[in-house]
């Protein structure tokens, strides 16, 4: 059983598995509703694809943190 105030590791390949995916899915989205926007420039889709690309590149970066943050706890570990 954890003590009181125990640390906890945090599961850097996890997390970034989950955010590449995230961001895959945000920016294939923000594509396809760009599409649909730009057939339509009046409509909200043009918006909603912009903060989807934007959601997903955000998503990218945050795993590259987590690939890196997990490459440096693999080294220190060694």
């Amino acid at each position: 059983m954890r003590e009181p105030g125990h640390k906890t590791e945090i599961n850097w390949r996890m997390q970034g598995m989950i955010a590449r995916a995230v961001g895959i899915v945000a920016i294939a989205l923000g594509f396809v509703f760009g599409m649909r926007g730009l057939d339509d420039p009046t409509s909200h889709w043009l918006n909603t694809a912009l903060g989807l690309l934007t959601t997903g590149m955000l998503a990218q970066g945050y795993a590259l943190y987590c690939s890196i943050k997990r490459m440096q706890q693999l080294n220190s570990q060694s």
